[in-house]
Protein backbone atom coordinates (compact mmCIF):
# COMPACT_ATOMS: atom_id res chain seq x y z
CA UNK A 1 0.00 0.00 0.00
CA UNK A 2 2.63 2.37 0.49
CA UNK A 3 4.26 1.93 -2.54
CA UNK A 4 0.88 2.60 -4.59
CA UNK A 5 0.43 5.90 -2.20
CA UNK A 6 4.16 7.14 -3.39
CA UNK A 7 2.83 6.43 -7.27
CA UNK A 8 -0.09 8.40 -6.51
CA UNK A 9 1.37 11.16 -5.53
CA UNK A 10 4.42 11.15 -8.02
CA UNK A 11 1.25 10.88 -10.84
CA UNK A 12 -0.66 13.82 -9.22
CA UNK A 13 2.56 16.03 -8.59
CA UNK A 14 3.67 15.55 -12.46
CA UNK A 15 -0.26 15.92 -13.27
CA UNK A 16 -0.11 12.11 -15.14
CA UNK A 17 -3.39 11.16 -14.74
CA UNK A 18 -3.01 7.66 -17.31
CA UNK A 19 -0.57 7.20 -14.51
CA UNK A 20 -2.79 7.86 -11.71
CA UNK A 21 -5.56 5.52 -13.35
CA UNK A 22 -3.28 2.73 -13.56
CA UNK A 23 -2.33 2.94 -9.90
CA UNK A 24 -5.92 2.45 -8.67
CA UNK A 25 -6.98 0.39 -11.19
CA UNK A 26 -8.48 -2.42 -9.55
CA UNK A 27 -7.86 -1.61 -5.88
CA UNK A 28 -10.69 -2.58 -3.73
CA UNK A 29 -13.29 0.57 -2.84
CA UNK A 30 -11.99 0.12 1.07
CA UNK A 31 -8.37 0.03 0.31
CA UNK A 32 -9.00 3.19 -2.07
CA UNK A 33 -10.57 4.96 0.56
CA UNK A 34 -7.13 4.22 3.25
CA UNK A 35 -4.86 5.38 0.55
CA UNK A 36 -7.05 8.90 -0.35
CA UNK A 37 -7.77 9.51 3.14
CA UNK A 38 -3.97 9.56 4.03
CA UNK A 39 -3.13 11.89 1.06
CA UNK A 40 -2.78 15.55 2.02
CA UNK A 41 -6.48 17.42 1.69
CA UNK A 42 -5.40 18.61 -1.56
CA UNK A 43 -4.56 15.79 -3.54
CA UNK A 44 -7.86 14.23 -2.56
CA UNK A 45 -10.11 15.64 -5.50
CA UNK A 46 -7.81 14.74 -8.57
CA UNK A 47 -8.00 11.13 -7.51
CA UNK A 48 -11.74 11.33 -7.09
CA UNK A 49 -11.96 13.14 -10.08
CA UNK A 50 -10.30 10.16 -12.44
CA UNK A 51 -12.27 7.30 -10.92
CA UNK A 52 -15.38 6.30 -12.95
CA UNK A 53 -18.81 7.10 -11.03
CA UNK A 54 -19.80 4.06 -9.42
CA UNK A 55 -16.39 3.39 -8.16
CA UNK A 56 -16.08 7.14 -6.80
CA UNK A 57 -19.13 7.21 -4.87
CA UNK A 58 -18.49 3.54 -3.73
CA UNK A 59 -14.65 4.41 -2.50
CA UNK A 60 -16.50 8.10 -1.08
CA UNK A 61 -18.85 5.95 1.11
CA UNK A 62 -16.03 4.10 3.00
CA UNK A 63 -14.37 7.56 3.72
CA UNK A 64 -14.98 8.97 7.25
CA UNK A 65 -17.54 11.48 7.58
CA UNK A 66 -15.10 14.66 8.49
CA UNK A 67 -13.17 13.08 4.91
CA UNK A 68 -16.71 13.51 3.63
CA UNK A 69 -16.95 16.89 4.37
CA UNK A 70 -13.76 17.72 3.13
CA UNK A 71 -13.65 16.20 -0.35
CA UNK A 72 -17.16 18.02 -0.79
CA UNK A 73 -15.68 21.13 -0.29
CA UNK A 74 -12.90 20.57 -2.89
CA UNK A 75 -14.89 18.52 -5.79
CA UNK A 76 -16.73 20.87 -8.39
CA UNK A 77 -20.72 20.65 -8.72
CA UNK A 78 -20.94 18.29 -11.22
CA UNK A 79 -18.45 15.80 -9.35
CA UNK A 80 -20.48 16.09 -6.39
CA UNK A 81 -23.72 15.64 -7.67
CA UNK A 82 -22.28 12.38 -9.91
CA UNK A 83 -21.06 11.26 -6.28
CA UNK A 84 -24.21 11.61 -4.58
CA UNK A 85 -26.16 10.56 -7.37
CA UNK A 86 -24.55 6.92 -7.32
CA UNK A 87 -24.44 6.97 -3.67
CA UNK A 88 -26.49 3.68 -1.76
CA UNK A 89 -29.33 5.72 -0.29
CA UNK A 90 -28.74 4.67 3.29
CA UNK A 91 -25.01 5.80 3.08
CA UNK A 92 -26.14 9.41 1.71
CA UNK A 93 -28.62 9.70 4.31
CA UNK A 94 -26.12 9.25 7.32
CA UNK A 95 -23.90 11.66 5.44
CA UNK A 96 -26.80 14.75 4.82
CA UNK A 97 -28.42 14.06 8.53
CA UNK A 98 -24.65 15.25 9.79
CA UNK A 99 -24.75 18.12 7.71
CA UNK A 100 -25.99 21.53 8.39
CA UNK A 101 -29.56 22.24 7.39
CA UNK A 102 -28.39 25.08 4.54
CA UNK A 103 -25.70 22.43 3.10
CA UNK A 104 -28.14 19.40 3.10
CA UNK A 105 -30.46 22.04 1.05
CA UNK A 106 -27.65 22.86 -1.16
CA UNK A 107 -26.76 18.61 -2.11
CA UNK A 108 -30.45 17.40 -2.25
CA UNK A 109 -30.71 20.03 -5.01
CA UNK A 110 -27.77 18.80 -6.58
CA UNK A 111 -29.81 15.11 -7.19
CA UNK A 112 -31.68 13.99 -10.05
CA UNK A 113 -35.68 13.88 -9.50
CA UNK A 114 -35.95 10.27 -8.91
CA UNK A 115 -32.71 10.54 -5.84
CA UNK A 116 -33.96 13.65 -4.48
CA UNK A 117 -37.81 11.95 -3.46
CA UNK A 118 -35.44 8.87 -2.13
CA UNK A 119 -33.43 11.28 -0.08
CA UNK A 120 -35.98 13.61 1.51
CA UNK A 121 -38.28 10.57 2.22
CA UNK A 122 -35.29 8.47 3.89
CA UNK A 123 -34.32 12.01 6.23
CA UNK A 124 -38.60 12.29 6.79
CA UNK A 125 -37.87 9.59 9.33
CA UNK A 126 -37.54 10.12 12.79
CA UNK A 127 -33.44 11.28 14.00
CA UNK A 128 -32.15 7.84 15.27
CA UNK A 129 -35.05 5.72 13.70
CA UNK A 130 -34.14 2.54 11.54
CA UNK A 131 -35.88 4.53 8.85
CA UNK A 132 -32.78 6.76 7.71
CA UNK A 133 -30.64 3.51 8.28
CA UNK A 134 -32.23 1.45 5.20
CA UNK A 135 -31.87 1.29 2.04
CA UNK A 136 -34.83 1.09 -1.11
CA UNK A 137 -32.71 -1.34 -3.29
CA UNK A 138 -34.03 -4.87 -2.57
CA UNK A 139 -35.38 -7.50 -4.40
CA UNK A 140 -39.26 -8.42 -4.12
CA UNK A 141 -41.00 -11.22 -5.78
CA UNK A 142 -44.34 -12.35 -5.76
CA UNK A 143 -45.14 -15.90 -4.11
CA UNK A 144 -47.27 -17.31 -7.78
CA UNK A 145 -43.64 -16.67 -9.44
CA UNK A 146 -41.47 -19.76 -10.72
CA UNK A 147 -37.99 -20.43 -10.09
CA UNK A 148 -37.06 -19.77 -13.20
CA UNK A 149 -39.33 -16.36 -13.06
CA UNK A 150 -37.35 -15.08 -9.91
CA UNK A 151 -33.67 -15.60 -11.65
CA UNK A 152 -34.75 -13.84 -14.43
CA UNK A 153 -35.78 -10.91 -12.74
CA UNK A 154 -32.49 -11.02 -10.83
CA UNK A 155 -30.67 -10.80 -13.78
CA UNK A 156 -32.37 -7.59 -14.79
CA UNK A 157 -33.07 -5.75 -11.14
CA UNK A 158 -30.33 -7.68 -9.08
CA UNK A 159 -27.24 -4.90 -10.33
CA UNK A 160 -29.18 -2.03 -8.28
CA UNK A 161 -29.66 -4.11 -5.38
CA UNK A 162 -27.90 -3.15 -2.22
CA UNK A 163 -27.81 -7.65 -1.26
CA UNK A 164 -28.91 -10.85 -2.91
CA UNK A 165 -28.26 -12.79 -0.20
CA UNK A 166 -32.15 -12.87 0.81
CA UNK A 167 -35.42 -12.40 -1.55
CA UNK A 168 -38.17 -10.95 -0.13
CA UNK A 169 -41.87 -11.80 -1.20
CA UNK A 170 -44.85 -9.69 -0.91
CA UNK A 171 -48.25 -9.84 -2.24
CA UNK A 172 -49.86 -7.85 -4.61
CA UNK A 173 -50.42 -4.79 -1.73
CA UNK A 174 -46.78 -5.01 -1.67
CA UNK A 175 -46.87 -6.61 2.33
CA UNK A 176 -43.88 -8.70 3.41
CA UNK A 177 -44.90 -12.12 3.75
CA UNK A 178 -41.88 -14.51 3.80
CA UNK A 179 -37.51 -13.75 2.78
CA UNK A 180 -35.93 -16.80 1.43
CA UNK A 181 -32.05 -17.18 1.32
CA UNK A 182 -31.27 -16.75 -2.55
CA UNK A 183 -29.41 -20.36 -2.41
CA UNK A 184 -32.90 -22.22 -1.84
CA UNK A 185 -33.65 -20.57 -5.59
CA UNK A 186 -30.41 -21.59 -7.02
CA UNK A 187 -30.51 -25.43 -6.24
CA UNK A 188 -35.00 -25.72 -6.62
CA UNK A 189 -35.62 -26.69 -9.62
CA UNK A 190 -36.61 -23.52 -12.15
CA UNK A 191 -40.50 -25.14 -12.75
CA UNK A 192 -41.15 -24.76 -8.74
CA UNK A 193 -43.34 -22.18 -7.55
CA UNK A 194 -42.38 -19.53 -5.05
CA UNK A 195 -44.83 -20.63 -2.75
CA UNK A 196 -43.13 -23.94 -2.56
CA UNK A 197 -40.16 -22.91 -0.93
CA UNK A 198 -42.14 -20.54 1.68
CA UNK A 199 -42.64 -21.13 5.61
CA UNK A 200 -44.25 -17.69 5.84
CA UNK A 201 -41.44 -17.18 9.06
CA UNK A 202 -39.93 -14.06 9.00
CA UNK A 203 -37.97 -11.31 11.52
CA UNK A 204 -39.09 -7.56 10.34
CA UNK A 205 -38.14 -4.25 11.62
CA UNK A 206 -40.60 -0.80 11.80
CA UNK A 207 -39.53 2.20 9.93
CA UNK A 208 -40.22 3.74 13.45
CA UNK A 209 -37.74 1.48 15.51
CA UNK A 210 -34.72 2.77 17.07
CA UNK A 211 -31.68 2.09 16.71
CA UNK A 212 -30.57 0.23 19.49
CA UNK A 213 -33.63 -2.06 18.82
CA UNK A 214 -32.31 -2.83 15.47
CA UNK A 215 -29.05 -3.79 16.35
CA UNK A 216 -30.58 -6.22 19.00
CA UNK A 217 -32.58 -7.82 16.62
CA UNK A 218 -30.09 -8.25 13.84
CA UNK A 219 -27.83 -9.76 16.91
CA UNK A 220 -30.38 -12.67 17.39
CA UNK A 221 -31.68 -13.33 13.66
CA UNK A 222 -27.86 -13.30 12.46
CA UNK A 223 -28.84 -12.77 8.92
CA UNK A 224 -27.10 -10.18 6.30
CA UNK A 225 -30.10 -8.02 5.96
CA UNK A 226 -33.43 -7.47 7.48
CA UNK A 227 -36.84 -6.10 5.69
CA UNK A 228 -38.10 -2.75 6.69
CA UNK A 229 -41.95 -2.36 6.77
CA UNK A 230 -44.23 0.49 7.50
CA UNK A 231 -47.23 0.32 9.85
CA UNK A 232 -49.04 -1.54 7.70
CA UNK A 233 -46.57 -4.29 7.23
CA UNK A 234 -45.91 -3.23 3.72
CA UNK A 235 -42.21 -3.52 2.36
CA UNK A 236 -40.55 -0.34 2.22
CA UNK A 237 -36.81 -1.43 2.91
CA UNK A 238 -33.53 -3.16 3.55
CA UNK A 239 -31.34 -2.33 6.50
CA UNK A 240 -28.29 -4.74 6.30
CA UNK A 241 -25.66 -5.63 8.68
CA UNK A 242 -22.73 -3.37 7.36
CA UNK A 243 -24.73 -0.14 8.69
CA UNK A 244 -25.58 -2.02 11.92
CA UNK A 245 -21.96 -2.57 12.62
CA UNK A 246 -21.59 0.99 12.50
CA UNK A 247 -24.43 1.56 14.79
CA UNK A 248 -23.31 -0.74 17.42
CA UNK A 249 -19.84 0.62 17.25
CA UNK A 250 -21.77 4.33 17.87
CA UNK A 251 -23.81 2.77 20.34
CA UNK A 252 -21.13 1.62 22.61
CA UNK A 253 -18.65 4.38 21.82
CA UNK A 254 -21.74 6.85 24.04
CA UNK A 255 -21.74 4.30 26.76
CA UNK A 256 -18.06 4.03 27.41
CA UNK A 257 -17.47 8.25 27.11
CA UNK A 258 -20.95 7.65 29.02
CA UNK A 259 -19.29 5.21 31.78
CA UNK A 260 -16.27 7.65 32.16
CA UNK A 261 -18.64 10.33 33.69
CA UNK A 262 -18.89 12.45 30.58
CA UNK A 263 -21.38 13.14 27.86
CA UNK A 264 -21.40 10.97 24.55
CA UNK A 265 -19.18 13.04 22.28
CA UNK A 266 -21.21 12.96 19.13
CA UNK A 267 -17.84 13.48 16.96
CA UNK A 268 -14.46 11.83 16.60
CA UNK A 269 -12.05 12.95 19.29
CA UNK A 270 -9.64 14.72 17.51
CA UNK A 271 -12.03 17.01 15.90
CA UNK A 272 -14.37 18.08 18.65
CA UNK A 273 -14.18 21.50 19.45
CA UNK A 274 -12.17 22.49 22.39
CA UNK A 275 -15.16 24.09 24.33
CA UNK A 276 -17.37 21.67 23.05
CA UNK A 277 -15.23 19.10 24.37
CA UNK A 278 -15.21 21.20 27.78
CA UNK A 279 -18.97 21.53 27.78
CA UNK A 280 -19.63 17.73 27.40
CA UNK A 281 -17.09 17.17 30.47
CA UNK A 282 -17.48 20.16 32.62
CA UNK A 283 -20.98 18.85 33.47
CA UNK A 284 -20.33 15.61 34.78
CA UNK A 285 -17.68 16.84 36.84
CA UNK A 286 -19.32 19.91 38.63
CA UNK A 287 -22.39 17.31 39.31
CA UNK A 288 -19.77 14.67 40.87
CA UNK A 289 -17.72 18.11 42.47
CA UNK A 290 -20.65 18.96 44.10
CA UNK A 291 -21.84 15.26 45.01
CA UNK A 292 -18.36 14.33 46.85
CA UNK A 293 -18.49 17.45 48.81
CA UNK A 294 -21.33 15.59 50.39
CA UNK A 295 -18.61 13.37 51.48
CA UNK A 296 -17.78 16.65 53.74
CA UNK A 297 -20.61 16.98 55.33
CA UNK A 298 -20.65 13.25 56.28
CA UNK A 299 -17.10 13.57 57.91
CA UNK A 300 -18.29 16.59 60.05
CA UNK A 301 -21.03 14.81 61.07
CA UNK A 302 -19.35 12.47 62.84
CA UNK A 303 -16.54 15.17 63.44
CA UNK A 304 -16.51 14.20 67.75
CA UNK A 305 -16.29 10.06 66.92
CA UNK A 306 -12.99 11.14 64.63
CA UNK A 307 -11.79 12.97 67.49
CA UNK A 308 -12.14 10.35 69.95
CA UNK A 309 -10.90 7.95 67.89
CA UNK A 310 -8.43 9.21 65.02
CA UNK A 311 -7.46 5.87 64.08
CA UNK A 312 -10.78 5.73 62.54
CA UNK A 313 -9.98 8.54 59.61
CA UNK A 314 -6.85 6.33 58.75
CA UNK A 315 -9.34 3.92 56.86
CA UNK A 316 -11.51 6.03 55.15
CA UNK A 317 -10.05 6.04 51.76
CA UNK A 318 -10.11 2.19 52.06
CA UNK A 319 -13.66 2.18 52.95
CA UNK A 320 -15.27 4.48 50.31
CA UNK A 321 -12.90 2.93 47.63
CA UNK A 322 -14.20 -0.34 48.11
CA UNK A 323 -17.39 0.60 48.26
CA UNK A 324 -17.26 2.84 44.57
CA UNK A 325 -15.33 0.08 43.04
CA UNK A 326 -17.62 -2.77 44.01
CA UNK A 327 -20.53 -0.36 43.05
CA UNK A 328 -18.71 0.53 39.47
CA UNK A 329 -18.72 -3.10 38.77
CA UNK A 330 -22.10 -3.81 39.60
CA UNK A 331 -23.20 -1.15 37.53
CA UNK A 332 -21.17 -1.91 34.30
CA UNK A 333 -22.24 -5.53 34.44
CA UNK A 334 -25.78 -4.47 34.63
CA UNK A 335 -25.54 -1.74 31.82
CA UNK A 336 -23.99 -4.36 29.75
CA UNK A 337 -26.86 -7.21 30.31
CA UNK A 338 -29.30 -4.47 29.41
CA UNK A 339 -27.67 -3.86 26.37
CA UNK A 340 -27.23 -7.14 24.96
CA UNK A 341 -30.75 -8.16 26.10
CA UNK A 342 -29.32 -10.75 28.74
CA UNK A 343 -31.33 -9.21 31.55
CA UNK A 344 -34.66 -6.52 31.59
CA UNK A 345 -36.38 -5.23 33.89
CA UNK A 346 -38.87 -7.67 34.81
CA UNK A 347 -35.66 -9.41 36.21
CA UNK A 348 -35.18 -7.06 39.00
CA UNK A 349 -35.63 -9.55 41.82
CA UNK A 350 -33.59 -11.77 40.52
CA UNK A 351 -30.37 -9.26 39.85
CA UNK A 352 -30.68 -8.10 43.40
CA UNK A 353 -31.15 -11.72 45.16
CA UNK A 354 -27.71 -12.38 42.91
CA UNK A 355 -26.14 -8.93 43.88
CA UNK A 356 -27.02 -9.26 47.70
CA UNK A 357 -25.29 -13.08 47.52
CA UNK A 358 -22.16 -11.40 45.57
CA UNK A 359 -21.88 -8.53 47.61
CA UNK A 360 -21.84 -10.60 50.33
CA UNK A 361 -19.25 -12.85 49.29
CA UNK A 362 -17.11 -10.04 48.37
CA UNK A 363 -17.80 -8.04 51.05
CA UNK A 364 -16.80 -10.95 53.58
CA UNK A 365 -13.46 -11.58 51.65
CA UNK A 366 -12.34 -7.58 51.79
CA UNK A 367 -13.88 -7.54 55.30
CA UNK A 368 -11.34 -10.48 56.49
CA UNK A 369 -8.38 -8.95 54.51
CA UNK A 370 -8.84 -5.77 56.19
CA UNK A 371 -9.30 -7.82 59.28
CA UNK A 372 -5.97 -9.17 58.82
CA UNK A 373 -4.31 -6.54 57.79
CA UNK A 374 -4.59 -4.70 61.03
CA UNK A 375 -4.36 -7.82 63.31
CA UNK A 376 -0.77 -8.88 61.73
CA UNK A 377 0.22 -5.20 61.44
CA UNK A 378 -1.20 -4.56 65.55
CA UNK A 379 1.63 -7.64 66.50
CA UNK A 380 4.37 -5.46 65.38
CA UNK A 381 2.97 -2.45 66.69
CA UNK A 382 0.52 -0.47 68.65
CA UNK A 383 -0.44 2.01 65.53
CA UNK A 384 -3.97 0.84 66.73
CA UNK A 385 -3.71 0.98 70.21
CA UNK A 386 -5.05 -1.55 72.88
CA UNK A 387 -8.30 -2.03 71.18
CA UNK A 388 -7.02 -2.90 68.29
CA UNK A 389 -9.24 -5.92 67.85
CA UNK A 390 -12.43 -4.12 68.29
CA UNK A 391 -10.71 -1.26 65.51
CA UNK A 392 -10.14 -4.61 63.14
CA UNK A 393 -13.97 -5.97 63.81
CA UNK A 394 -15.32 -2.68 63.03
CA UNK A 395 -13.22 -2.37 59.55
CA UNK A 396 -13.97 -6.13 58.70
CA UNK A 397 -17.94 -5.94 59.26
CA UNK A 398 -17.99 -2.15 57.81
CA UNK A 399 -16.57 -3.29 54.68
CA UNK A 400 -18.69 -6.66 54.42
CA UNK A 401 -21.57 -3.74 54.91
CA UNK A 402 -20.40 -1.11 52.42
CA UNK A 403 -19.66 -3.94 49.26
CA UNK A 404 -22.95 -5.32 49.78
CA UNK A 405 -24.52 -1.93 49.33
CA UNK A 406 -22.19 -0.55 46.79
CA UNK A 407 -23.19 -3.42 45.07
CA UNK A 408 -26.71 -3.48 45.40
CA UNK A 409 -26.83 0.05 44.20
CA UNK A 410 -24.80 -0.17 41.30
CA UNK A 411 -26.97 -3.00 40.13
CA UNK A 412 -30.36 -1.15 41.08
CA UNK A 413 -30.07 2.40 39.59
CA UNK A 414 -29.19 1.21 35.82
CA UNK A 415 -32.84 -0.60 36.35
CA UNK A 416 -34.57 2.50 38.32
CA UNK A 417 -33.18 4.93 35.45
CA UNK A 418 -34.48 2.93 32.79
CA UNK A 419 -37.60 2.43 34.29
CA UNK A 420 -38.03 6.63 34.68
CA UNK A 421 -36.79 6.72 30.65
CA UNK A 422 -33.33 7.70 31.21
CA UNK A 423 -30.17 6.08 29.46
CA UNK A 424 -28.78 3.45 32.25
CA UNK A 425 -25.62 4.40 30.72
CA UNK A 426 -25.93 7.19 32.86
CA UNK A 427 -25.58 5.99 35.78
CA UNK A 428 -21.83 5.72 35.03
CA UNK A 429 -19.07 4.11 37.54
CA UNK A 430 -17.99 7.64 38.70
CA UNK A 431 -21.63 8.70 39.49
CA UNK A 432 -22.09 5.16 41.53
CA UNK A 433 -18.96 6.08 43.57
CA UNK A 434 -19.71 8.75 44.71
CA UNK A 435 -23.05 7.93 45.84
CA UNK A 436 -21.51 4.96 47.42
CA UNK A 437 -18.95 7.11 48.64
CA UNK A 438 -21.04 9.42 50.63
CA UNK A 439 -23.09 6.92 51.93
CA UNK A 440 -20.34 4.35 52.60
CA UNK A 441 -19.15 6.75 55.30
CA UNK A 442 -22.42 6.66 57.23
CA UNK A 443 -22.53 2.74 57.10
CA UNK A 444 -18.53 3.02 58.26
CA UNK A 445 -19.16 5.78 61.14
CA UNK A 446 -22.89 3.65 62.29
CA UNK A 447 -20.78 0.62 62.47
CA UNK A 448 -18.08 2.22 64.45
CA UNK A 449 -20.38 3.44 66.95
CA UNK A 450 -21.95 0.38 67.64
CA UNK A 451 -19.07 -1.75 68.47
CA UNK A 452 -16.59 0.68 69.83
CA UNK A 453 -18.87 2.11 72.13
CA UNK A 454 -17.63 2.28 75.85
CA UNK A 455 -14.25 1.87 74.89
CA UNK A 456 -12.64 4.19 72.14
CA UNK A 457 -16.19 6.07 71.67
Amino acid sequence: MQSIRIRLEEAIRSRDFAGLREAVDNLPSSDLSNLISELPSEQQAPVFRILPRKTAATTFEYLPLEKQEELLKSLAQDDVAAILNEMSPDDRTMLLEELPATATRQLLSLLNEKERAVAAKLLGYPEGSVGRLMTPDYIAVRPHWTIRQVLDYIRVHGPDSETLNLVYVVDERGVLIDDIRMRRFLLSDPERHVTELMDNHFIALKATDDRETAVNVFRKADLAALPVTDSEGVLIGIVTNDDMLDVAEEIATEDIQMFGGSEALEEPYMQIAFFRMVRKRAGWLVILFLGEMLTATAMGFFEKEIERAVVLALFVPLIISSGGNSGSQAATLVIRALALGEVTLRDWWRIMRREIFTGLALGAILGGIGFLRITIWSIFSDLYGSHWLLVALTVGVALLGIVLWGTLAGSMLPLILRRLGFDPAASSAPFVATLVDVTGLVIYFSVAAIILRGTLL
